[in-house]
């Protein structure tokens, strides 16, 4: 009998072994199989959740094939999921390329219970008020659903542990929890990126201070605007940082993002590595003229009374974090206006220092309020430079064929990009999309995607924290 014992335990010990000392049940291991894709025709199937901005809806502007058109909708009742559904709607009697969406809708305030306990989709979107939107996530992963969350994941630092714990969760179901980081895809910071990988004409990516950061990333947003060519109508909360967040956890996640992958790209970073050096925050002040004007309300909300002074809302849209990333220097910084001059749109500052250039990124009045690249010779052999400088853009030009230089002055050039490259905003959704449907068929993210994704929401809430101090 004590030899059986034996025999039973060391067979188990050798099981355990095998398989690599895992502990994971068998519903987990099942759950896994049940989330894997193929790539086939309509396997993908979206569960959009509580749809208040606009993005949840530019999600949906194409078709995908692997896209199931049935899309389950489930939200309170009310004007944001009928902003949504109407918004919706548009694209699918558009003239030119309409989609078919064939939409499922539940309204009722257990709509979060109600998409847990149905499970229609395997895929879950959420885009809109951010209060709930880190309990959303961690509750939908536990439920073993994907998700595909619009920026940003979470707004308030105490909620920070509860994102991190949603990652976890969805790693042990083999689940794929993403972010849509949209501004990777437009084409002056992907060349910014490009150039900077290119030693012999970047040289290296310099240490920088907190008053001359090595990477700066400087973004101008506006209140009302156009979207699919009609006017933006703001949901009130959306004026509320305690529903929409501040503007240094908001819009910063972009620019936070985009420091991480242009300076460090691939590189798997942790919270070690980011030190948050000082920040602060400040208002956009609205009429109520102008309250009225992009929201439709003819009064601001209870809700909204505390951030009236003297019968104009104080809104903190604005923020700027200054933080070393691996001891390198850098600056993101948030603005909001009202609304933009006539002609322009939101826009966007950049500069990346190097040893031998800067990279520069403008959008302003000189630019006709377009994104241009510029270069700027910063080194000691301008005639080596400017050889190195033309190789390395004809070099890129076999990936983005028909970008060349335009030389501006004896240490600058600017970097003309065909306008086919120029896709705009809403079409940087369907781009993330199409890239997270390819995760899908993978199985996975990139391996640094997950750990980035941590610092760069640990970035935003410590600087929040930080510059609710000073």
């Amino acid at each position: 009998m004590r030899q059986l014992l034996l025999a039973s335990i060391g067979l188990a010990l050798f099981m355990t072994a095998c398989s690599g000392g895992s502990t994971k049940s068998s519903s987990e291991t099942s759950q896994k199989k049940e989330n894997m894709f193929t790539g086939a025709k309509g396997e993908v199937k979206i569960m959009s959740l509580d749809p208040g901005h606009f993005h949840a809806a530019l999600v949906l502007k194409t078709m995908y094939d692997q896209v199931n058109p049935v899309v389950h909708v489930y939200a309170p009742d009310g004007p944001d999921v009928e902003d949504q559904l109407a918004r919706i709607e548009s694209y699918n009697t558009r003239a030119e390329d309409p989609t078919s969406w064939d939409l499922k809708v539940y309204k009722g305030a257990d709509y979060l219970e109600k998409m847990l306990s149905e499970k229609p989709g395997n895929v879950m979107n959420t885009a809109g008020n951010n209060a709930k939107k880190t309990e959303y996530i961690l509750k939908t992963v536990e439920a073993g659903i994907n998700v595909l969350a619009d920026k940003p994941m979470v707004i308030k630092p105490e909620d920070f542990p509860k994102l991190e714990k949603a990652f976890q969760v969805a790693d042990e179901k083999g689940l794929l929890l993403y972010d849509i980081m949209t501004e990777r895809h437009e084409i002056t910071t992907m060349l910014q990126r490009e150039l900077s990988q290119l030693p012999e004409v970047f040289g290296k990516l310099q240490t920088g201070t907190e008053e001359e950061p090595a990477i700066t990333k400087e973004s101008v947003h506006h209140f009302f605007k156009y979207v699919s060519g009609k006017p933006l109508t703001r949901p009130a909360w959306f004026f509320d940082t305690e529903q929409q967040g501040e503007g240094i956890v908001d819009v910063n996640t972009h620019l936070v993002d985009l420091i991480q992958w242009e300076a460090f790209p691939e590189v798997i970073l942790s919270k070690d590595d980011v030190e948050i050096m000082s920040a602060k925050r400040w208002t956009t002040d609205l009429t109520p003229e102008m309250f009225t004007k992009v929201t439709h309300l003819e009064s601001y909300p209870d809700f909204l009374q505390k951030d009236i002074e003297n019968n104009v809302l104080k809104v903190y849209s604005n923020g700027e974090i200054n933080y070393t990333l691996k001891g390198i220097h850098a600056k993101a910084s948030v603005i909001w206006n009202f609304e933009a001059p006539e002609g322009a749109g939101d826009t966007h500052y950049s500069i990346m220092r190097g040893t031998l250039c800067n990279l520069i990124i403008q959008q302003g009045e000189a630019e006709g309020y377009k994104p241009r690249l510029y270069i700027e010779f910063t080194g000691d052999d301008l005639k080596a430079f400017a050889g190195n400088l033309n190789n390395g853009v004809q070099g890129l030009a076999e990936k983005y064929p028909g970008i060349e230089l335009e030389k501006l002055g004896d240490t600058k050039w600017a970097l003309n990009i065909p306008d086919k490259y120029k896709v705009g905003h809403e079409a940087h959704f369907g781009q993330v999309t199409e890239k997270y449907l390819q995760y899908l068929v993978d199985g996975k993210l990139p391996e640094w995607e997950v750990p980035n994704m941590i610092v760069k929401y640990y970035t935003t809430t410590e600087g929040l924290k930080k510059a609710l101090e000073e």
